[in-house]
């Protein structure tokens, strides 16, 4: 038997890599998350993290298969007055 830890896939990714993983910028998802039209987090103490799966729902709102598909929602833009 080997004393190597196992690696942990991570459950949980912080403001940054949470932005790379939907090609994102961090402040892009941060203004998501201040205006509420981003996707779900957790406050941890004074750290603010994403769980995978809620960052891939998210981003499955957006999915279409065409132009004419109304797919299962819309990602608001950014801009204020334009949801």
């Amino acid at each position: 038997m080997s004393d190597r830890p196992v690696p942990v896939a991570p459950r949980y990714l912080r403001t940054p890599e949470a932005a790379v993983h939907l090609s994102l910028s961090p402040t892009t998802l941060e203004k998501h998350r201040c205006y509420g039209t981003g996707p779900r987090y957790h406050k941890l103490g004074g750290r603010i993290v994403y769980a995978i799966a809620d960052l891939d729902a998210w981003a499955a709102i957006g999915r279409k298969t065409s132009t004419s598909d109304p797919g299962a929602g819309t990602i608001s833009p950014l801009r204020p007055g334009r949801r």
